[in-house]
This record gives C-alpha cells, structure tokens and sequence, in this order.
C-alpha cells in the first residue's frame, strides 16, 4: 500500500542570515536543512539575490527563491511591501519568519519564531535600533502571528510577561549537529590537525586592531599541544558576560600556571569590554583571542578544552552549551536560565554575572574535579534527544496549527 504524505506548502525567510551564521542564524540553516528531507513539506526558501546558490545547497529537496534586497532597510521594506504578493503567488498555506519578523498585512498565515525577550529584559545590551526595531517586531508578531514558536518554556514565559499574545505558542528546543557535534573525534589526529589551524600567536588569532590575541599557548604557538585550556564559544557581546569570565580566570590562573583561556567568536556590539577586561587582567599572554572559528574547528575545541564555559547572563536557548555535551565535554555555564532548563544537572550551574562562583567552579575543573562518567553520560544523553529532525517536528506542529487557523 502506498501511503500519500499530506504536504503543507511552507515557506521560510532566510533572507536574514549571514555568510558566517552563528545562533539564530544556525537554527534557521539548520531548520531549513531538517524541513527539506521532510516527506510532509513542499518547502520554498526565500533568500538575497545573491544568496541563491547557498541555500540551494543547504535545501537541494526545495524551492529557492532568491529575490530579496541585500541591504537589511532594504530587505525589511522589501518583507512588508513584496514579500505578501510572492506568497500569494506561490500559493503558500503557511510562512515562517524565523528571525522575528513577519509581513504584516499578508493574508498567509504566519509562524514567528522570538528567540529571546532581551530587547526588553536589558535593552542596554543592544544598539539602540536595534531595540526599538525588535520591541516592535516582536510585539506585532505576539499580536498577528497565528503561531509564536520559542526555543525554551523560559522564553515562552517571558514573551506572556511582556506582550499580548494573541496566537498559539509552540516551544521547539533547537536541536545539535550529531554528526558533527560528537564525544569521539573523526579519525585519529584529526582533532589535533584542526586545532593547529588556528595558528595561535600569528595574525590569524589576534583580536581587532592585532590585539587580544598574542601570546601562543603553552609556547608553541598552538592549540594542538597539549596545553590545558578552558574554552568559551561564541559572540563576544555584552550578555555573554565574558568580562566575568576572564576575571573569573585571573583569580585562579596563578594556581594553574600552565592554563589557558580561550575565547573563540568574533566580535559582536560592545565587544570592547572584552578587550578592556583583557587588558585589565593581567592575563594578556594566557587569554587567546581566534576571532571566528569555523564550524569544523568548533567540536575540535569542545573535545579538547579542560572545560567549555558559557556564562551567559542571558540566553533564549544557549545552543552552544548543548554542542559542548553532545561532544562529552565538562560545561560550566549559568543557573536560572534557558541553558538549565536545556542541561539540568549534567552542568556546573553558576548564578549568572558571579564571577566568585564563576573562578570556584573554574579552579575545580582545573584541578580535575570535573563531572564524573555518570553525570557525563546524563549530558550525552540529552544532546540525543536534541536532534534538528525532533526540532522540525515541533515546527510542524506549529506550521499546522498555523495553517488551521
């Protein structure tokens, strides 16, 4: 018996994310990925003009159409004003904005996904446009979506705190790269290899302006030496708090001689405090600044670090905090947050900004009194359940309630 797959016409704006896509813009590429090897969904992506090839690429199963301005005044004008006629074109059941904004007046019902609620928990941690931009995208999307998708229950709770939300919301936790993201490295040495590709002490890993960044590890100028070494991944902006983090560092270092700290992400809006906390240190030539790290590098530096580090005094989700358990790495990172209700107990949990907490929980790892076989077991177990297959099926979820509405 052949049995016919009822396929919702779908399309996905991904006319947001960046060449080099980190947090919002991994979940998109990801979602997109997941949704075209799905039976269920007759997918459209819409992208840049110049960013057609990418994206057929990432979806080979789906439409691409890649019609929207570059410049993002541009694209956001385009959203309103063409964005409504392509879909009704196309014939679209449902859109999904990914990135929380929708067309306003199309007639498509529209699935919104709000990542986090920080434009208007602490709005002082982003460039002003930016927030009256967001706080308004997010209000209108509470309003006029039929489906609000969340990361995490914590989000959800605060977007019921701080707007009206008129339609269904679904909480859909990301999911993790399993093939990439993993306790075991591919073949022997490979790990290694990746690591010494980031060329510590050369240009390569310096921080803007050639600062941040010089002083090789352990003297030899790379990662892949054996050096000890404490990792955090991610933007380098205001909410990831790692000012606290290399200060949490400084007070321990002198009982670690041989440490290292390493801070892996380019520089987002008030990156200069990191260069500040730096400089204030003391620490200059044991805190290694690699600007962007490419994605093949990342699971590398999970596997080998003493420990990852995510203090983040606020997150939507935190995906960086999962790929570090899916690759059995110890994870320190902050109570009371998206990130524990994602870890549970398999994490150290530090109250966010607590750079006391912070150092003890540092100079424990250090001295090798990380998570046990057990308590490390827990955390691989619950990056397996976090799939980006499990992700797209909570979105379907969403996406149907959107197209009965």
């Amino acid at each position: 018996m052949v049995t016919v797959v009822d396929r919702l016409h779908l399309s996905l704006d991904v006319t947001a994310v960046p060449t080099n896509p980190v947090g919002a813009g991994q979940y998109t590429l990801q979602l997109a990925q997941a949704l075209d090897q799905r039976p269920d969904v007759e997918l459209l992506v819409v992208a840049r003009r110049r960013d057609g090839s990418r994206w057929r690429a990432v979806a080979p199963g789906s439409g691409v159409s890649a019609v929207a301005p570059e410049l993002r005044p541009l694209r956001l004008a385009w959203e309103q004003i063409r964005l409504p006629s392509l879909l009704k074109h196309q014939a679209v059941a449902v859109h999904h904005g990914p990135h929380y904004t929708m067309p306003e007046h199309s007639k498509v019902p529209a699935v919104v996904t709000i990542h986090d609620l920080s434009f208007f928990e602490a709005p002082q941690w982003h460039e002003r446009s930016k927030v009256l931009l967001f706080q308004r995208a997010i209000r209108v999307a509470a309003r006029r979506a039929a489906v609000v998708v969340c990361p995490s229950q914590a989000t959800a709770d605060e977007l019921a705190r701080w707007c009206q939300v008129d339609g269904d919301v679904v909480v859909a936790h990301h999911g993790v790269d399993l093939d990439r993201f993993r306790p075991v490295e591919s073949a022997p040495g490979s790990d290694a290899a990746r690591l010494s590709e980031l060329e510590i002490g050369s240009t390569r890993a310096r921080g803007p302006g050639g600062a941040g960044g010089a002083g090789a590890a352990g003297g030899s100028g790379r990662l892949g030496d054996g050096t000890p070494f404490l990792v955090f991944v991610g933007t380098l902006e205001p909410r990831k708090d790692v000012p606290t983090l290399v200060d949490a560092f400084a007070r321990v270092a002198d009982r670690h001689p041989e440490a290292r700290l390493v801070l892996a992400g380019g520089a987002g809006w008030g990156a200069s405090q990191v260069e500040e906390a730096v400089a204030a240190s003391g620490m200059r030539s044991r805190i290694i600044r690699t600007g962007y790290v490419k994605d093949d590098i990342i699971p590398a530096l999970f596997r080998a670090a003493v420990a990852v580090v995510y203090p983040a005094l606020y997150e939507g989700f935190g995906l960086p905090a999962l790929e570090a358990m899916a690759c059995g790495a110890p994870l320190i990172t902050t109570s009371g947050s998206a990130m524990e209700e994602v870890t549970g107990d398999s994490a150290t949990l530090v109250p966010p900004g607590d750079v006391v907490a912070l150092s003890e929980a540092l100079d424990g790892v250090l001295a090798g009194n990380g998570p046990d076989a057990e308590r490390r077991q827990r955390g691989l177990d619950i990056a397996a359940r976090h799939t980006w297959a499990a992700s797209a099926g909570k979105h379907m979820e969403a996406y149907r309630l959107a197209a009965r509405s």
